[in-house]
């Protein structure tokens, strides 16, 4: 999970992630980062972690690292939240198989459509934001494991 800063939106989605794959007894390995690094080593924004304490889901022990070249060789996918982050990771593939594990969040959930996460840190829209994640991942993950079964 990618965002920009790495203290809102991808602690969120892989704070919800983490709560989907208990749920459903998965053994997935999920992270986050963020593009700029401008927060490296801290926690989540306060409010994130609100929003997802609000929700059941933990966020709180996370800490913030900037995405690095080696997340290509231990993750299988990507996950950016907006067409930025996107682009800023794909500027440091090197190879097509990399590109290829890059996607938008929410084309995971709705194909093609090319959604964008908004970036709740301006404007405090962090409950939506939540809700906007959650459906999201939900409707991957039972898609993802339905596909499987």
């Amino acid at each position: 999970m990618v965002c920009l800063g790495n203290i809102c939106r991808s602690p969120l989605a892989q704070g919800i992630l983490e709560a989907k794959i208990k749920k459903y007894n998965l053994d997935w390995k999920v992270d986050s980062a963020g593009t700029s690094g401008w927060h490296d080593g801290e926690h989540p924004d306060a409010r994130a972690i609100r929003t997802a304490t609000k929700h059941g889901v933990v966020i709180g022990s996370q800490i913030s690292r900037k995405f690095d070249i080696r997340d290509f060789e231990e993750f299988d996918l990507i996950c950016a939240m907006d067409a930025s982050n996107y682009n800023d990771i794909k500027k440091l593939t090197t190879n097509s198989a990399q590109q290829e594990k890059i996607e938008l969040l929410l084309n995971l959930a709705y194909p093609g459509k090319n959604l964008q996460v908004p970036d709740p840190y301006f404007d405090d829209r962090f409950e939506e934001v939540y809700k906007i994640l959650d459906e999201a991942i939900e409707i991957f993950v039972t898609k993802r494991i339905g596909a499987v079964k």
